[in-house]
């Protein structure tokens, strides 16, 4: 009997060590799934992958990265939702729309801050030029997106009623066609299609992000499950996004080229665009009270049903700082 209690403490001594190591039972993964999207705010991710710093770095711990590609805020949710993508980088409306209770979702790290990197943009030869000419007009944006907040920001800051517009949901790639082929007399979009859209001169900007009060709080988020399980991994992946944002006044020419090419940018373009933003990383109460805005400009507006604060879902210990 005794041999018996002697055998059983030990077998519950084992699974317990096992589960603190764990994570309470959540197992251990021999891999990262990262979900990437091309925008101009998460250009430090894009310089790690393209120098492989971050695969380098979980070499150690025998995790290989697997890429995932989106086009913006919105399909990234649905997959890091559904347990495909594992850590992420988003805008502020995608960060508190995923991040809400019970969804799993964390933020463990500030991408950018860069309120001008979104704008309103109309064509070059357009008559409007504030948010009173945009009555019964159809306006694209990608619903959910950041750009969804900064438009219906602008309209306020008009007096114009969203009901007074007609809003188009487009997938962001296809700014620059809806504008060229006359289906939508505005745009609200961010970098890099600000830039290539204005370059090109198809278009004009007529609001920019800090004019209506965006903060353009952009973050880096994870699902908890997976933190918890791998919080070395997530501390490494953190550590070379910051690495990678201190390497940014002074990179390579070459490293430039590729980044800006998978922006679908010229190397010039990449250079202006990069002093919109502020690369951060550590969350800050400013992030928090940005953030904590978005719920209740989103909540007022009738756009998101969740009230929360956004505090509760943020982990500050998985970023180690310098």
């Amino acid at each position: 009997m005794k041999t018996t209690k002697r055998a059983i403490s030990l077998i519950l001594a084992i699974i317990l060590s096992f589960s603190v190591f764990t994570g309470c039972g959540v197992t251990r993964s021999d891999r990262v799934r990262i979900a990437i999207q091309p925008s101009a705010a998460f250009i430090p991710l894009f310089v790690a992958k393209e120098k492989g710093w971050i695969d380098q770095a979980l070499k150690e711990y025998g995790v290989s990265v697997i890429w995932n590609t989106f086009e913006s805020g919105p399909p990234m949710n649905d997959s890091l939702l559904a347990g495909d993508s594992d850590i992420g980088v988003i805008g502020d409306v995608p960060t508190v729309t995923v991040c809400a209770p019970r969804n799993g979702v964390g933020v463990v790290a500030i991408a950018a801050q860069a309120a001008d990197s979104y704008a309103v943009l109309v064509p070059t030869d357009s008559d409007i030029q504030r948010a009173s000419d945009l009555k019964g007009k159809r306006i694209a944006v990608t619903f959910g997106s950041t750009a969804h907040n900064m438009i219906e920001k602008y309209l306020i800051s008009g007096n114009v009623s969203i009901d007074a517009v007609n809003l188009i949901n487009i997938a962001a790639g296809d700014a620059v066609t809806v504008l060229s082929k006359g289906q939508a007399e505005a745009v609200s979009t961010w970098e890099p299609n600000v830039t290539r859209l204005i370059a090109d001169g198809s278009a004009r900007e007529i609001a920019l992000g800090s004019q209506v009060g965006l903060d353009g709080t952009n973050c880096i988020v994870v699902r908890k499950k997976y933190a918890k399980a791998n919080p070395e991994v997530v501390t490494a992946i953190l550590a070379q996004y910051k690495r990678a944002a201190d390497a940014l006044p002074g990179l390579d020419n070459e490293t430039i080229e590729a980044v800006a090419k998978a922006l679908n940018l010229t190397s010039d373009q990449l250079r202006s665009i990069l002093p919109k933003f502020r690369y951060t990383v550590e969350i800050t109460q400013e992030d928090i009270d940005a953030l904590n805005d978005t719920i209740r400009f989103l909540n007022a507006n009738k756009i998101m049903r969740s009230k929360y604060n956004i505090s509760d879902s943020i982990d500050k210990s998985f970023y180690k700082g310098n």
